[in-house]
């Protein structure tokens, strides 16, 4: 991993206030996170006990979609928008097996984030990976910053998992996205998952208004036609919108798998 534009220092880790990457490290049952994310995390799994269900199928989703653009779309450049902590099966060890010469760049901006990332991430002789401590907010900056391992007169992927929905306004939240992907090369994609209430409804409300009241950052839930709607000016490949558990799911005996509050989509730049 190259770190000679990262900070020599880590910036301080507040741990007396929760945060999404961490809360969401906990649900995956990983170890970096603190008792303040512990209990944001119990809590809202207390009025939505499939959150952590929904935190793992997003993950899953995650490979199927980076495995699914390195080997069918032939990419071989991502930008992992709001990576969240290190984990099993992170972007650039999903499009490495595919591809050997993948280039990952990630993008977030929890201190706690970047000081694993310096210690985790790494990358296949052939390939590359990199790390930008950044905000989604300023596209500008990550833009300039990823071309320093990203080719962006070719083509580019695009993940914001989890992220997006921490832009409340649509019309910002479009802002971002269209200043992200109008640089990038014909052929770039672009895979959004984001919280819906289409399948357990007040539930679901009840959870992020729980988010919102103790967590950082604050979030919203959006339905599936305005999460249609961040993909403005692109065009949305099979299946469309979908629950993350039904968009290109492993084959399974028992027929399809059940959707959750957890929405995606994929689309490319034509």
């Amino acid at each position: 991993m190259d770190v000679s534009r990262a900070p020599h220092s880590v910036p301080r880790i507040d741990t007396t206030v929760s945060h999404s990457a961490r809360i969401w490290d906990y649900w995956l049952g990983g170890k970096e996170n603190y008792p303040v994310d512990r209990e944001l995390g119990d809590r809202i799994a207390g009025v939505l006990p499939d959150i952590v269900e929904q935190a793992r199928a997003d993950r899953l989703f995650l490979g199927r979609v980076v495995r699914h653009l390195a080997e069918t779309e032939g990419i071989r450049q991502f930008l992992d928008i709001g990576t969240g902590l290190p984990t099993a099966d992170n972007t650039h060890e999903v499009a490495q097996r595919a591809a050997p010469d993948a280039r990952v760049v990630y993008v977030d901006n929890d201190p706690l984030v970047l000081a694993h990332a310096r210690a985790l991430l790494t990358s296949t002789p052939q390939g590359r990976t990199d790390y930008l401590d950044a905000d989604l907010r300023d596209p500008e900056l990550i833009l300039k910053g990823a071309e320093a391992t990203l080719d962006l007169s070719r083509p580019v992927a695009v993940t914001m998992l989890g992220v997006v929905w921490h832009v409340p306004d649509d019309a910002e939240a479009r802002s971002i996205i269209g200043r992200l992907m109008e640089p990038l090369a014909p052929g770039s994609f672009l895979a959004v998952a984001h919280p819906t209430t289409e399948v357990t409804g007040e539930r679901m409300a009840d959870a992020i208004r729980q988010w919102n009241r103790f967590g950082t950052p604050r979030g919203v839930h959006r339905t599936p036609e305005r999460i249609a709607g961040l993909f403005a000016g692109l065009e949305l490949v099979e299946p469309g919108v979908v629950s993350c558990t039904r968009w290109r799911p492993e084959a399974l005996p028992f027929g399809e798998p059940a959707e959750i509050d957890q929405f995606c989509g994929v689309a490319r730049k034509p």
